[in-house]
């Protein structure tokens, strides 16, 4: 008989004890794995979100809270920049070299808790929401840059507030609640499919509709006229005789008349999302060609704008904060697990008392002391194994059964059978401390007293 069938019959005899005592470490192992693989949504949730174009033109301040805003769309904008600022990066502007596609973002105003912006159509013709991913639409179509009130929402809010194509909405005033009066009714003309990004949960308008409805807001908050009482549609787009414009316009600096450029200049925006063309293009390599990899630094030297990366912003808030937090969590896990292997070895000591005369019986019967010591070292270990296995099921279980909940939330969709990398280390990791934690009770075993066992159980 091998030594890992007689320490499963010696856990057998023990059922009780040793199934509390596996438990114990299953619901450790399974904390462990809830905080792996909580964190790892909330990675591919952040990383996924900021995907798409890879530099944000915002007001100064804090760089988090400018990529929060306009990519994740939570809190608060640092403040507005000049409308000035779209047209330089646009075709025919000073920092249109370096620039493949430019869109202004405007944040303010929501619908029942949901955000919402105001962009231009190209916004989701230009920008993959992941590589190689396009935006596509599982009903209507996107709005058109001449229907200034024309409107595309996410999947989430089309799911939660019941929106349809061909309903309309009121947004109201505030960007964390309803609050405040409504403003003019947008209509909406098409529903994203699901993206598990943030967007999912955004209700996208025209721009222009946008600087009508927040009007007198802007004058109140950014202290300035943001719009006149006739709306102007970006310099770029062409208007047909039926009055809506093509959804590929883009304003251009040069050739804009004097009475519409000085309109335009007058807005504010919150933010201007930017992909930048390829720095190893042969094209940069003329001396008064913009470099991509130069803009960031361009722009910050402006006097009312910055320039930020969100894909190293949002790593940077995980490497400092986030990724701290994990590791006071695994932390704490990983104390739980040894606790519970604490309790292994002291499940296995106790009963060491009632297991003396068998040990003694197996000693009289030629087994080795080494061999007595391994089967009481494999007990530990089978232990150990058994709970922590336990612990894995019934970690990705609960994520599992959490899964509609984190998917609503995040957009990212748990699968119980996806694994994260750090989890391999389980394994060896239990054997160890299960090697450690029985060393005593097999040392006892070890030393046990051959004659005086068999004496006293006689």
């Amino acid at each position: 008989m091998s030594l890992w069938k007689i320490a499963w019959r010696s856990i057998q005899q023990r059922a009780l004890a040793s199934g509390l005592t596996a438990l114990s470490m299953t619901l450790g192992v399974a904390l462990v794995v809830a905080v792996l693989v909580i964190y790892g949504v909330l990675d591919k949730s952040f990383k996924r979100g900021a995907q798409g174009y890879d530099m944000i033109v915002g007001a100064k301040g804090s760089p988090l809270q400018l990529v929060l805003t306009t990519v994740y769309h939570l809190g608060r904008p640092p403040g507005t920049i000049p409308y000035q600022y779209y047209l330089d990066l646009s075709p025919g502007g000073r920092f249109s070299d370096a620039v493949r596609a430019a869109v202004p973002v405007c944040v303010g105003g929501n619908y029942k808790g949901f955000r919402v912006i105001g962009t231009e159509p190209y916004y989701f013709a230009d920008f993959e929401y992941l590589e190689g991913e396009q935006y596509e639409f599982a009903e209507g179509r996107n709005f058109n840059a001449g229907n200034y009130f024309e409107a595309v929402i996410g999947s989430t809010v089309a799911r939660e507030t019941g929106l349809e194509v061909g309903d309309t909405f009121r947004p109201v005033h505030g960007l964390d609640a309803e609050q405040g009066e409504e403003h003019e009714p947008f209509t909406v003309v098409g529903i994203l499919a699901p993206t598990g990004t943030p967007n999912d949960r955004a209700l996208f308008v025209n721009i222009e509709g946008f600087y009508l409805v927040h009007e007198h807001e802007e004058e109140d908050q950014a202290g300035g006229e943001a719009a006149g009482d006739e709306t102007v549609a970006p310099a770029g787009a062409t208007h047909g005789g039926d009055g809506e414009a093509s959804s590929g316009g883009r304003p251009e600096a040069p050739g804009t008349e004097d009475e519409e450029l000085e309109k335009l200049l007058a807005r504010q925006m919150t933010a201007v999302l930017v992909l930048r063309k390829d720095p190893m293009s042969p094209e940069f390599d003329e001396p008064d060609v913009t470099n991509p990899l130069a803009l960031p630094r361009l722009i910050n030297r402006e006097p009312d704008a910055q320039a930020v990366e969100p894909a190293q912003v949002i790593a940077d808030l995980f490497g400092g904060i986030v990724g701290n937090v994990q590791t006071i969590l695994l932390v704490l896990a990983v104390l739980i697990v040894i606790v519970a292997g604490i309790g292994i070895l002291v499940s296995i000591y106790n009963s060491m008392n009632d297991r003396r005369h068998e040990i003694a019986i197996m000693r009289a019967l030629g087994a080795r002391r080494v061999t007595v010591m391994m089967i009481i070292l494999c007990e530990s270990i089978l232990l150990a194994i058994g709970g922590g296995l336990l612990g894995v099921l019934l970690g990705h279980s609960l994520t599992w059964a959490f899964s509609p909940m984190i998917a609503e939330h995040t957009g990212v969709i748990v699968r119980p059978w996806e694994f994260q990398l750090t989890e391999l280390i389980l394994v060896p990791g239990l054997v160890l401390l299960a090697t450690a934690v029985g060393y005593l009770p097999a040392v006892v075993a070890y030393r046990t007293d051959v004659a005086q066992s068999l004496t006293a159980g006689a």
